[in-house]
């Protein structure tokens, strides 16, 4: 099921997760849910007026099982070119293996449930301007963790966490490096980009004031 949160913008309620679709520029899927939720992407797409063909591009925040993991089930319907942040690009086509870190050993772990898509993967540096949506490249959840933002919505993955009205981090143990989430926050709150709905890996998203919300966040750390 998708709940649109503005015009253009829904939400996919997967398993424990979030994943998006933006109709702007371009008609965009950011994050892919668990390997369980390629049939909840479908139907959510569907919700929103569309089929997978129809997406232009898929978006990925980072590569982690929740987020990537549906991809290699969607992709005999999906002619979109996959996008993603370096290392975390490697990892989901098994050009390079996640670290022997705490969280690496994770990723490790699952990978074997993320099957690379049979999809073109292209690589997302700091800066890029994808489908009217610009990447911010925000380490810390993992090495290659990336926001992509406009003036009016940002897609944050796993930076934060949220409860429809404010935002916290993301509990320790899910993160390659806590103290570069921290930063990542005070950075991309200090750039001020002034998107009011928040969509966020977990947890309700922010359908208002998720710039504040971030700010306030970086306040407080």
């Amino acid at each position: 099921m998708a709940t649109e949160l503005a015009a253009g913008c829904w939400r996919i309620a997967c398993t424990g997760v979030n994943a998006y679709l933006l109709d702007a520029d371009e008609l965009v899927l950011v994050d892919a849910g668990t390997p369980l939720d390629a049939g909840t992407i479908r139907s959510g797409v569907a919700d929103a007026g569309h089929a997978l063909a129809d997406v232009d591009r898929v978006l990925v925040t980072h590569f982690d099982l929740d987020h990537v993991g549906a991809l290699w089930r969607l992709d005999d319907d999906l002619a979109a070119p996959v996008h993603a942040p370096e290392p975390d690009a490697s990892y989901l086509t098994r050009a390079a293996a996640p670290p022997w870190s705490r969280k690496g050993v994770m990723q490790r772990m699952l990978r074997p449930l993320a099957r690379p898509p049979a999809l073109e993967v292209r690589r997302v540096e700091d800066g890029d301007e994808l489908a009217g949506l610009t990447a911010y490249h925000t380490p810390g959840h993992t090495p290659g963790h990336t926001v992509y933002a406009a003036d009016d919505v940002g897609f944050l993955g796993d930076l934060v966490f949220g409860d429809g009205e404010t935002y916290d981090t993301p509990p320790w143990f899910v993160n390659d490096d806590t103290d570069a989430v921290e930063r990542s926050i005070r950075e991309l709150a200090a750039a001020d980009l002034g998107f009011d709905v928040g969509c966020q890996g977990h947890g309700a998203p922010l359908p208002t004031g998720a710039g504040d919300a971030l700010a306030a966040l970086a306040e407080r750390l």
